[in-house]
């Protein structure tokens, strides 16, 4: 699938608020579903592997109107709720731990993972997503896991053309969670989306989480512009899987439910006269 910017409009400002983490559970499922119907996010993607799949998978295959990817997971970071591969331990065992699960951090997975298991494992999550009857817009990378080496990102860049699916590519996000060099990575045929935007835990931690999406949205400028948001309950299953983990926990993803289905958000959208695209709009070429 071929993506351009061609065009677009040099002078307006085109945003894809998009949700992560779809799948994880039902608190997770519940907000996003809400956040997609009543708020102003556009854009999700789903975890296959984790015990919220089927409901999620369930409501976007009688929503394929709302733009939905599969979210290549890779990585289980949280302390309790451990989850692994789609495929047997057996058949990946360079991904997972002794007990059969994801490692916790990318710096263990770099260590451990072959690529050849990465790519039967990848391939393996976009299939079952596709065998439920998902029909994706696009993927993209929990935690950005496939940026974390070129062997990885190649094979991400790779399951984008086998299946015919434009994958999230950022400047950013390579340079800052993958710490890869864009420069040395990306291809004049890579299809980027230019300005990503995702809450720090100092604006966390000081209770300005929902300033910083505020003031995003004042000073987006003209461009192509990704808001990352994780939206969920702040109720008693989402805090018990992101127990000792306030880095994107509950009360972090309780923010991210109420300001982007809040009435200021849809305003300060309006007010700016920000364009609300999604994958499937830039693959039409808007």
């Amino acid at each position: 699938m071929m993506l351009s910017m061609n065009a677009m409009d040099r002078d307006a400002i085109y945003l894809m608020i998009h949700a992560d983490d779809a799948g994880l559970c039902h608190s997770e499922n519940k907000a996003t579903m809400e956040c997609l119907e009543k708020g102003s996010v556009n854009s999700c993607s789903v975890m296959v592997n984790c015990q919220g799949f089927e409901e999620m998978a369930a409501y976007l295959s009688k929503n394929s109107h709302f733009d939905h990817g599969i979210h290549l997971t890779l990585t289980c970071e949280w302390k309790q709720k451990r989850f692994g591969p789609v495929l047997s331990p057996s058949e990946v065992p360079s991904l997972v731990d002794a007990d059969g699960h994801f490692f916790k951090d990318r710096k263990t997975l770099l260590e451990n993972a072959k690529p050849e298991e990465v790519r039967e494992e990848v391939y393996a999550q976009i299939n079952k997503g596709l065998n439920y009857g998902l029909r994706p817009s696009h993927i993209d990378s929990h935690m950005y896991s496939m940026g974390i080496s070129r062997d990885f990102f190649d094979i991400y860049r790779e399951a984008g053309r086998e299946f015919g699916l434009p994958v999230l590519i950022n400047s950013r996000l390579l340079s800052e969670i993958s710490r890869l060099d864009p420069k040395q990575v990306l291809r004049p045929e890579d299809f980027e989306i230019p300005f990503v935007h995702y809450g720090d835990f100092n604006d966390f931690q000081q209770n300005k989480l929902g300033e910083f999406y505020q003031n995003t949205l004042q000073n987006l400028q003209p461009g192509l512009h990704m808001i990352l948001i994780h939206p969920a309950y702040d109720d008693e299953e989402m805090r018990e899987i992101t127990i000792d983990h306030p880095n994107f926990g509950s009360a972090w993803r309780q923010v991210d439910t109420e300001f982007f289905t809040s009435a200021k958000c849809r305003q300060l959208i309006s007010d700016r006269n920000i364009k609300l695209v999604g994958w499937r709009e830039l693959a039409d070429g808007l």
